[in-house]
């Protein structure tokens, strides 16, 4: 184990970051035993709780940077857990609808975080 200066330790704000690393690591640890990663997730999640939505309308409702978004739904769409389709009021978009096959693949990576209570999933 490496030692770290008590100084550090005394610090809520290095504490926070510590456990928010841990964190990440069991949460993407978890997402790839389910072949998904954290933004399939925020996609899936996105597409459950407001329907079908442009990819950038799923990226400000996911929190994700404009320039992921397009890539991160392409596993989702390659797995058939959503669709892209072109936007009739527009075509230069597409509208991506989250399938059976993705409520499925969201309700087990839901799985991954049941230890939590309700209230801590909010944070």
């Amino acid at each position: 184990m490496v030692e770290v200066p008590e100084r550090l330790l005394a610090k809520p704000s290095f504490l926070i970051t510590q456990l928010a690393v841990h964190a990440h690591r069991l949460a993407s640890e978890g997402f790839a035993e389910a072949g998904a990663r954290g933004y399939h997730y925020r996609i899936l999640s996105a597409l459950h709780e407001f329907g079908a939505a442009s990819q950038a309308e799923i990226g400000r409702h996911g929190n994700m940077d404009r320039g992921d978004v397009v890539g991160a739904i392409n596993e989702p769409a390659e797995q058939g857990f959503v669709e892209r389709t072109p936007d009739p009021g527009d075509r230069r978009r597409n509208i991506v609808p989250l399938t059976k096959a993705g409520e499925r693949q969201l309700h087990r990576l839901d799985d991954l975080l049941g230890p939590l209570s309700p209230a801590d999933r909010r944070y």
